[in-house]
């Protein structure tokens, strides 16, 4: 099995993308531990996988906040004895025009997309160092880590810096065989995007159907979301990749993306 007893920790994995990149990690032989803001959903997620509580555990990890990235990240440490493998996955969607986006929500977004991923990266990579056997950073970016779509100015400024980090973070962890790279998928139809659809649709003043088939898919090749498993695979591979040979990299996900 690719990831036979590498640790695994993935934010915000109580659901969506990040629940089936636990499932695929655990499959693959590796330890996992299911960080989410939901304790609740975090330990029954982990439950479902592993009712032995041997190989998953919930964390709970509010991830704009140091104190509980550092807490959790000590305590996946202190149970499976290290840290290989970080997915930042964690975060939300908010939609509004420019001139309507509060800067409240604005720095809401920033902090659990950007802020999220420089807290729980510098905790892991503490224990990666240290522990000499390499390990793998991946971001969960979009595609609009490269594009930029109306209403969604915090998001496309979060998603573009995540692969600004991972560029950095690839050129100071190649000395310690740690890898870095990002994961940029379309758009997947996780209840985070099946909240997008009426919310764009009364911005844009379309209907809904239109806002699948004209906005998120227009720019595929075949009029399909991305699924969760897809993405999942790209992280399997990327967090068993044997080299330095791949990394510092943003890799698109996508039913055929068109970039401009």
């Amino acid at each position: 099995m690719m990831l036979t007893d590498k640790v695994a920790v993935i934010t915000g994995a109580a659901s969506g993308i990040g629940k089936d990149i636990a499932k695929v990690y655990l499959a693959a032989g590796a330890k996992v531990a299911i960080a989410d803001l939901n304790i609740d959903a975090a330990n029954a997620t982990a439950l479902e996988f592993d009712p032995s509580g041997e190989r998953a555990m919930g964390v709970a990890m509010d991830v704009t906040h140091e104190d509980q990235v550092d807490a959790g990240i000590e305590a996946v440490v202190a149970k499976f004895g290290g840290i290989d493998i970080l997915v930042s996955n964690a975060g939300i969607q908010i939609v509004a025009p420019v001139v309507d986006y509060s800067f409240a929500n604005w720095k809401k977004m920033l902090a659990i997309h950007l802020d999220g991923a420089f807290l729980t990266t510098k905790a892991c990579l503490k224990h990666m160092y240290a522990q000499g056997r390499g390990g793998s950073v991946i971001y969960m970016g979009s595609v609009h880590s490269k594009e930029a779509s109306k209403l969604k100015s915090a998001y496309v400024t979060a998603k573009h810096g995540l692969v600004g980090l991972a560029k950095v973070v690839a050129k100071e962890g190649a000395e310690h065989h740690v890898r870095a790279n990002v994961i940029c998928p379309g758009f997947v139809r996780t209840p985070l995007v099946e909240k997008q659809i009426p919310e764009q649709a009364k911005e844009l003043g379309i209907s809904e159907d239109d806002v699948v088939k004209k906005v998120m898919l227009a720019e595929t090749v075949d009029g399909e979301f991305t699924t969760v498993d897809d993405v999942a695979q790209v992280a399997l591979f990327l967090a068993g990749f044997p080299s330095n040979a791949l990394t510092g990299q943003s890799i698109v996900v996508s039913h055929g993306w068109f970039m401009q």
